[in-house]
């Protein structure tokens, strides 16, 4: 009976395990179009959003799972960073660390679009319990190897995966509505613009703001 009671005690003192709102897939282009300062650029910039004040209070509060894909040409799409709980600000504050030290695994190929949506697609696997699957997807040129960014559309959908994507307008300017038309998939998926690399760190701040807004307010309902 003591021992019943303990153990009885022991489960009432465990804090629940809070539930996961978002899984959010950051997928970076490093394809020979993005010089060094430019990858220094998106990195950075990446890192400094996940520190905005909204944005990381709502991945903590959502208990997120973040994850980094460096990806390029063909065959060539790596997860540098897996998944990681968000359960803390200093969680957070490593995984932002480790976005802005990453170092760039290619330099000179091509832009897969399709493949690097392929390949974060099925790492989606290891967080099924996360209510929401997410890929923020950046790049500066069209899909121009592999397969069709829109041949993936069906198999997203059916994973219940969104894609959202962030539409870097250096060289490319229509490429929003490239993205618009051929890469993004999903109930309120969108696609932001940056008028060059210059604008990504605002732009890509804007963005993850939005997606975590959705958490927020889920979070807020419950």
């Amino acid at each position: 009976m003591v021992l019943l009671r303990s153990l009885a005690a022991c489960l009432f003192l465990t804090p629940p395990v809070l539930a996961c709102d978002l899984a959010l897939a950051l997928a970076v282009d490093v394809s020979g179009s993005v010089d060094t300062a430019e990858y220094r650029i998106q990195m950075d910039g990446l890192a400094a959003g996940l520190r905005d004040p909204l944005v990381s209070e709502a991945l903590v509060r959502g208990q997120a799972q973040l994850m980094l894909v460096q990806w390029t040409g063909s065959s060539r799409q790596k997860v540098t960073i897996p998944w990681t709980r968000i359960d803390s600000f200093d969680t957070l504050e490593k995984f932002a660390d480790q976005v802005g030290d990453d170092p760039r695994v290619w330099r000179n190929f091509s832009t897969a679009i399709g493949e690097a949506l392929e390949m974060t697609m099925a790492s989606f696997d290891a967080v099924e319990d996360c209510k929401r699957h997410l890929i923020d997807i950046s790049g500066d040129g069209v899909s121009n190897e592999g397969v069709e960014p829109s041949e993936t559309h069906r198999a997203l959908r059916t994973r219940g995966v969104t894609v959202n994507a962030i539409a870097i307008e250096e060289s490319e300017p229509d490429l929003t509505a490239y993205f618009f038309e051929n890469v993004i998939v999903g109930e309120g998926a969108f696609v932001v613009s940056a008028a060059g690399f210059a604008d990504y760190p605002e732009r890509i701040r804007k963005k993850l703001l939005r997606e975590v807004t959705q958490q927020s307010a889920a979070l807020e309902r419950q």
